[in-house]
Formats: C-alpha cells, sequence, structure tokens
C-alpha cells in the first residue's frame, strides 16, 4: 500500500457496542483526573493505528478519515518514522538546541527550504506547535517592518493562545470567555464563494479596501491567510483572491504569512496548497503533517525577515526537538519517494467525482469543496442556504456508529471534513464513502 505493508489488517470491524466497556471505564477514570475543558471527538479510546485505521481498546477496528486532524498523513505508525524516532531517542531525548545543537533541526531547515515555494534564499526557525509557529511568524513580521498591525480573515483558525486566539475567527469554543486578547489584530472579509458569489478579485478588492481605509498599508506588518480554511470550513477561495492578496502585500511591503499548518505536506495535492495558485509567501507556518505525529512546527521564509530578529529572540526550549526532527525527516522522505501529492491527488480524482454526484441527488448538501485529501460537504436545510449543524452532526455520528471516524468543522458547524491518511487503500476509502453515503441518504438528515 503506498509503499509500505501495514501491521494491522486494513478493514471495518465492529466487536462491542460503541463505546466498548474498556472505553466506558477508561472514561469513568477520565472524569476524575483530566480536565473537563479538554473535549474528545468520540468516547472510544485508541489502542493502535496504522494505515487508514484504527483500532480501540476494546477491538473495535474503524476507518480513518481524521488523520488526528490531517496529521498522520503516512499513517500513524509507519516503520520509517518509528524506526527514525527509536534510533534518536537512543542517542540522545534532549539538548536544547539553543544550548548544544545538533544536526537534525539543520537539516530539517535545509528540507523546508527546498521544498516550501519560491527560489530565494530561505531560513527557518523550529517551534513545537502550529500556534506557536504562528505567534513566531507574526513576531518576526512586527519587529522586521517596524509595524504593528496584523490582519486575519473571517472563518480563519489559527490556534488557540492569546494571539492565535485573537487571529482565530470562531467565538465558540475557541475564544469565549478567554480574553482579552492580543491588541492590533484586525479582521477581513474571505473569500467564500459558496456564499458570498464573489470571484476571487472582487472578493480581494472588498478586503483590499477596507485594509486601506481601516488600517492603512502604512500601519500593517502582515497579512495571515490560510490558503484553504480548515476549521472554518474546508473553504477554497475563489481562483484568483489568494494572488491579488499576495501581490498587493508585496507591492505594500507588508509581509504576507501563508499559514500551512493544516494544508502543508501533500495534503492537497501539492506540497503546499499556495502552489496551487503559483504563490509565493513572504513566511509559511508548518505543523501538522510535517512530523507524522510528533510535536514539530516552524516557520520558513525569506532570510531578510528572518535574519532581522537578534540573536535570541526566537527559540524555546523544547523547538525542534532532536526526536521530533528525526521524525520529520523520516516523514518527509517518506512523502517524497512514494509521491504523495500525487496519491492526494488520486484521492481526490476517487472521492470528488462520487461526493458531487451525491450532491446532485441531495438537497442537503449545499456543496462539496475541496482539493487532494482535504475535502468537504456543506449541510444546508434542504430547499436553502441555511447552515444545518444537526445534519452534520448527526452524520458524522451515524458513520461512527458503522465504524467509519470522520469530523465535523466550519464557523456554523455545518461542514462534515474528510482527511483520511495519504496512505489508505482505494478499497478501504470506497468503503468508507459507501458508509458516509448510506448515512447522508438515511431519513431525516
Amino acid at each position: 500500500m503506498n509503499g509500505f505493508t501495514p501491521r494491522l489488517p486494513q478493514r471495518r470491524q465492529l466487536v462491542t457496542e460503541l463505546p466498548g466497556p474498556a472505553s466506558r471505564a477508561l472514561t469513568a477514570r477520565r472524569r476524575s483526573t483530566v480536565a473537563a475543558g479538554v473535549g474528545s471527538a468520540w468516547p472510544v479510546y485508541a489502542a493502535d493505528a496504522d494505515g487508514g485505521v484504527l483500532v480501540d481498546v476494546d477491538g473495535n477496528s474503524f476507518i480513518d478519515l481524521a488523520s488526528g486532524i490531517a496529521v498522520t498523513g503516512i499513517g500513524a505508525a509507519h516503520p520509517a518514522v518509528a524506526s527514525a524516532v527509536a534510533e534518536q531517542a537512543a542517542r540522545f531525548t534532549h539538548t536544547c538546541f539553543m544550548v548544544t545543537p545538533y544536526e537534525n533541526y539543520v537539516r530539517v531547515a535545509e528540507e523546508l527550504a527546498a521544498l516550501t515555494p519560491g527560489d530565494h534564499e530561505k531560513r527557518t526557525v523550529l517551534a513545537n506547535s502550529g500556534a506557536e509557529a504562528v505567534e513566531n511568524a507574526v513576531k518576526i513580521a512586527r519587529l522586521a517592518t517596524g509595524r504593528t498591525a496584523v490582519v486575519a480573515f473571517d472563518h480563519a483558525y489559527h490556534g488557540r493562545t492569546n494571539l492565535t486566539m485573537a487571529l482565530t475567527a470562531k467565538s465558540m469554543p475557541y475564544k469565549a470567555h478567554f480574553g482579552p486578547f492580543a491588541p492590533e489584530i484586525y479582521r477581513m472579509p474571505a473569500s467564500y464563494p459558496y456564499r458570498d458569489g464573489l470571484t476571487g478579485e472582487q472578493a480581494a478588492h472588498r478586503a483590499i479596501t477596507r485594509i486601506e481605509k481601516q488600517i492603512g498599508a502604512d500601519s500593517l506588518a502582515a497579512l495571515v491567510y490560510e490558503p484553504i480554511q480548515g476549521e472554518g470550513g474546508f473553504i477554497v477561495p475563489a481562483p484568483g483572491f489568494v494572488p491579488a492578496l499576495a501581490a498587493w502585500a508585496k507591492a505594500n511591503e507588508v509581509v504576507f504569512i501563508a499559514d500551512e499548518v493544516q494544508t502543508g505536506f501533500a495534503r492537497t495535492g501539492d506540497w503546499f496548497a499556495c502552489e496551487h495558485e503559483g504563490v509565493v509567501p513572504d513566511m509559511i507556518t508548518m505543523a501538522k503533517g510535517i512530523a507524522d505525529g510528533l510535536p514539530l512546527g516552524a516557520v520558513t521564509g525569506r532570510a531578510g525577515l528572518l535574519d532581522a530578529v537578534h540573536p535570541g529572540g526566537l527559540g524555546g526550549t523544547y523547538g525542534g526537538n532532536p526526536i521530533a526532527c528525526a521524525a520529520a525527516l523520516a516523514t518527509i522522505a517518506v512523502m517524497r519517494e512514494h509521491d504523495l501529492p500525487a496519491r492526494a491527488r488520486r484521492i481526490e480524482a476517487l472521492v470528488l467525482p462520487r461526493l458531487r454526484k451525491l450532491a446532485d441527488d441531495l438537497d442537503v448538501i449545499g456543496e462539496v469543496r475541496g482539493r487532494g485529501a482535504m475535502l468537504g460537504l456543506e449541510l444546508v436545510r434542504p430547499g436553502t442556504a441555511e447552515p444545518d449543524p444537526d445534519a452534520a452532526k448527526t452524520v458524522v455520528a451515524r458513520a461512527f456508529a458503522a465504524g467509519v471516524m470522520t469530523l465535523t468543522c466550519g464557523t456554523y458547524g455545518n461542514v462534515i471534513r474528510l482527511l483520511p491518511p495519504l496512505v489508505i487503500g482505494d478499497d478501504l476509502l470506497t468503503e468508507a464513502l459507501d458508509v458516509l453515503e448510506s448515512a447522508l441518504r438515511a431519513p431525516n438528515t
């Protein structure tokens, strides 16, 4: 299967009620020890995962269409990653790169310079997460430009730290009651073709006009944008929107930051989603799929921007941990060796036509959209464009009850998102689509 043979049987098999007794016992223990504010999509506990399946503590085997939210692109137990992690852990687990540096950090930076868009000279700083990468990118942009204002967009998701909560658009559950937030963050309308009906150029003109009137380019350090908005609803902007923003930013010496935490590393059929329209960002933030489950984030950008920061101004105790770096190097090697961007395009070719045919039959599906292995269905009340989050929850719950794990997202909570591991087999993926179609066609969706 796409370069390796999974250790686990690639099958959907339910052997207990859901949740099973072992998962119920763990939930009871969790209630007395884990903070209630930490949520989980499903009440089952993972015991094993590999390829396109996840097995719970009761022995139920699910088809995984979530990938830990776009993290385990090469599966949750790829032998190349497991071997690299074990080898590095046997040598040393930590020195702190700011104290005693090591080669793996440098090698990851070299790989990111080669993989990210553009042939300009680049620099990289490694972090622990996507939110930390975004925070670093904003810090760098502010210092390099001497400006303070930052623009984010409607439907954006950039993280849960104080600054990234300010950048994130959706209040509940991410921002509600957690303020006050970091200042000098401004929100502008994004491109949402299904709902705004605008071309990319029209949507960009709308946003740019408001930026110039409300902020002024001379005060603006950066634009932060997801080339495909993730948590906001897998929103693919109209063609031309992202290039127009990037061109305006360049003309006004505003730093254009592409947040590719969810879209990066082959997920959308290119190494990075901004490549689809030939956009070269000034900085690109990464995490999730970079290290197949090990905590690692990164900012890669123009050398002049990152080198503007004084020594010691970037870094952190665990940023670029040697084990996470080893996992990233192994993950990138697997993706390159087996051309997983092409595999993502194959997944799109398999899934998207079927979902669009289903949308022709079912008026509960307002739109099918996405690229590569990042695909979504927006559910609406029949005969309208009114979001129907209850229908999305119902469909996802039915699929889970039948052994397929997927997730919802969207500003309105009405989008079903499909994020299968890139190494999932065609047969298993087709079976998952069969289950999803049955869930959508069931009465009272």
